[in-house]
């Protein structure tokens, strides 16, 4: 095991990370990192081995960490990087503050940010994945992002940087963000907490919210979100596809793509990492079988698959 850094943070080795992701799956990483705030996160990774692998963990909500756990220091921002300010039409959220909390708080002070209401997950992983619902992206709220480099520096980061795309952007390995700003439009507080109600009541309704659930499993083969528009199309939709290859309710050990959304991979209870992968896997290969359309993974898979390999 290399030297660590001494952080004012909290450094944790061999710490289980099952309990640190919403299907409850995964082997331990060799250290998660807490750290205090901004200045003890660069100065650790500056101190830092750099062949030290590292990895920024979100919240979790979109994550299969494997059961043989990551060979990496895990990132996990808290309570000093959750912080939300507005002013005017401009928020800035730390990286570690939830979708649903900015986007309450920025429609309590008469800022659209609604499309963030429904997302799960916190900023800096809907930054990452530039994620969206509803027609509405990330990208196109965004005004700059502040970020730890692998080697310790601050830097900020514009829209060309990051190269947002659908559920993609630029970000290079071993950076962490730790904040970012969005420009909403102006509206009525009690118009947009109606129109997230809204969305709320017709996202409980189509998707297996009480479930352990990492969102959408797989990105539309369309190349977009679902718009949630009348005249919507659905025929190049994931959960379409799915349904079209007999795959919706199949399961595999603990895991099942869900009955009531058949984009959603769910863990019954038992699941292990390699079973919910597994039955991605399977899905993929029936989707391909059926209609010759390649699904590609929303969740993000990491670490080992087995620890005794």
């Amino acid at each position: 095991m290399k030297d660590m850094p001494n952080p004012r943070g909290v450094l944790t080795p061999d710490r289980p990370l099952n309990d640190l992701t919403w299907l409850r799956v995964g082997g331990p990483a060799d250290w998660l990192f807490q750290p205090a705030d901004e200045g003890d996160l660069a100065d650790f990774l500056a101190a830092l081995d750099p062949g030290v692998p590292v990895f920024p963990m979100g919240v979790g909500s979109n994550l299969i960490v494997r059961d043989g756990g990551l060979r990496a220091v895990v990132i996990r921002l808290g309570r000093g990087f959750n912080g939300i300010e507005i002013d005017g039409t401009r928020v800035t959220a730390g990286a570690a503050a939830l979708d649903a909390h900015v986007a309450r708080k920025a429609a309590a002070a008469g800022v659209d940010l609604t499309f963030l209401r429904t997302i799960p997950g916190a900023i800096g992983g809907a930054v990452r994945m530039n994620a969206g619902c509803y027609g509405s992206y990330t990208a196109d709220h965004f005004v700059s992002a502040r970020a730890i480099t692998r080697d310790g520096r601050v830097v900020t980061l514009t829209a060309d940087d990051l190269k947002f795309r659908y559920r993609q952007t630029d970000l290079p390995e071993g950076w962490v963000l730790v904040s970012a700003t969005f420009q909403g439009e102006p509206g009525d507080p009690e118009v947009l907490e109606a129109r997230m109600a809204d969305q709320l009541a017709k996202r409980d309704a189509t998707q297996p919210t009480k479930d352990r659930s990492a969102g959408s499993t797989f990105r539309n083969p369309a190349g977009f979100s679902s718009t949630g528009r009348a005249d919507d199309v659905h025929d190049l939709k994931a959960w379409k596809v799915i349904d079209d290859a007999g795959m919706r309710g199949a399961t595999l050990g603990g895991a099942q793509m869900s009955e009531k959304h058949s984009n959603f991979l769910i863990n019954t209870g038992t699941a292990t990492a390699a079973d919910l992968e597994g039955l991605g896997e399977e899905v993929r290969n029936k989707v391909f079988q059926n209609s010759g359309i390649r699904l590609e993974w929303e969740i993000m898979r990491v670490g080992e698959a087995d620890a005794s390999k």
